[in-house]
């Protein structure tokens, strides 16, 4: 199993919408670790780690987004993978 993590930033419309909510569910669904955090800017950023296709899997969701959001873009920035198996979680 190949391994691999990302820093994501997301922008546009995903403060507010339950943006972080459904990030989290939806890398717990796909067996991730990792966290996810609103930014000051209006952003939102993420870290994410695990199979490398499920890592994908997120990303495209992270694209589309939650319900109620209108991501505009995505900037992912490769991490060398630490081993992570904590649970995905929100960061305040």
């Amino acid at each position: 199993m190949k391994t691999r993590r990302v820093r994501v930033t997301v922008e546009g419309r995903v403060q507010g919408v339950f943006f972080r909510a459904c990030t989290r569910d939806e890398a717990a669904r796909l067996g991730l670790a990792g966290w996810v955090r609103n930014r000051a800017d209006g952003t939102v950023e993420a870290e994410i780690e695990g199979e490398a296709d499920a890592v994908e899997k997120m990303v495209l969701w992270l694209n589309r987004g939650s319900p109620g959001s209108a991501v505009t873009a995505v900037h992912l920035a490769e991490k060398f993978p630490v081993g992570d198996s904590s649970p995905f979680v929100i960061r305040y």
